[in-house]
C-alpha cells in the first residue's frame, strides 16, 4: 500500500468562524462594531476596551457558542477534495473551552459529514499533532510541529512572517491539490 500524506487542519479561524460570531454578540451586548481596520493584527480580544478585556472568552465559554459557526467560503468543498488526496484531521484545542466538546463534534458531523469521528482531534496541547502538513491560525501551535506548517490569514496574523501562507480556502486547493 503506497504511503497517503496526512493533514491536520485546524477548526477555530481557519474552518469555523467564532470571530464573527463573537462580534455580533458584543454588538448585541454593548452596541459597538469593530471596523476590519481597528481588527487588523490583532485579537478580537485585544481591540476591546480594557474594562471589557474578559467578554470574548466569556462568549467563548457558553454552552452552545461554538455549535452553530459560520463556515469559511470553500472549505467544505475543498476540504472534501483535500480528503481524497491526504489523511485529514481535523484538529482543534477544544479542551481550551471544554463546553465546546460537544458542539465541536456536532458542528462536525453536520458540515463535514465526508468525514468520520476517527478523522477528529479535540484535544488541549496540538504539539501531539504530528501529521505530514498542518494548516493552523497560530503559529504557537507549530512550536513542536515537525511537518509543513501553513499559516492560514486571520486579522489577528497578518503581521507575522517566516511562513508560508494560506490566505483562504481557495488558496490552499491551488496550493495543495
Amino acid at each position: 500500500m503506497d504511503y497517503i500524506p496526512s493533514i491536520a487542519i485546524d477548526m477555530d479561524e481557519t474552518i469555523a468562524d467564532p470571530i464573527t460570531k463573537a462580534r455580533e454578540w458584543y454588538y448585541r451586548d454593548y452596541g459597538r462594531v469593530f471596523s476590519e481596520e481597528e481588527l487588523h493584527g490583532k485579537t478580537l480580544s485585544e481591540a476591546l476596551p480594557v474594562d471589557h478585556a474578559g467578554k470574548i472568552l466569556e462568549y467563548l465559554n457558553t454552552p452552545g457558542f461554538f455549535r452553530d459557526l459560520a463556515i469559511f467560503p470553500n472549505a467544505q468543498r475543498v476540504i472534501e477534495e483535500l480528503n481524497k488526496k491526504y489523511r485529514v484531521y481535523i484538529v482543534s484545542a477544544a479542551m481550551e473551552f471544554p463546553n465546546s466538546l460537544k458542539d465541536k463534534y456536532d458542528w462536525l458531523m453536520e458540515n463535514f459529514p465526508f468525514l468520520t469521528w476517527r478523522q477528529f482531534c479535540l484535544c488541549g496541547d496540538k504539539s501531539l499533532v504530528q501529521t505530514d502538513m498542518m494548516i493552523d491560525d497560530l503559529i504557537r501551535n507549530f512550536k513542536y510541529f515537525k511537518g509543513k506548517p501553513y499559516l492560514f490569514t486571520g486579522h489577528h496574523n497578518v503581521h507575522i512572517q517566516g511562513y508560508e501562507r494560506i490566505l483562504n480556502w481557495e488558496d490552499a486547493a491551488a496550493k495543495l491539490l
